[in-house]
């Protein structure tokens, strides 16, 4: 049975939190619509994932910084990148003008 939707239907303008949506989770994988509406890590916070993470920025832009480097990381649409797993991470800015659309798959690396 296929299954399908609209990665950019039904962004809400504003949020309190970010809305996170599992599109397909199976062992070892799992795909995520992430929207992000100013939202950011909150201070002294990281990520620091089990799996390793590739993430896309679809729509709006974001900057995400990891632990050790000197600066922020811009994300505009169509950028992505490949996080390792257990590589700390925070997101330092989303715009909060308009919606920030992610698409992330984490898996076993």
């Amino acid at each position: 049975m296929t299954t399908s939707g609209n990665l950019f239907a039904a962004l809400p303008r504003a949020l309190p939190e970010e809305l996170v949506t599992v599109l397909v989770e199976r062992p070892g994988v799992r795909v995520e619509r992430i929207v992000s509406t100013g939202q950011v890590t909150p201070p002294g916070e990281w990520y620091d994932s089990e799996q390793d993470e590739w993430v896309a920025l679809l729509a709006g832009a974001a900057r995400l910084r990891f632990e050790g480097e000197p600066a922020a990381q811009t994300l505009a649409p169509g950028d992505w990148l490949r996080i390792p797993a257990h590589a700390r991470h925070r997101v330092e800015w989303t715009d909060p003008a308009r919606p920030t659309v992610w698409l992330a798959v984490h898996f076993e690396g």
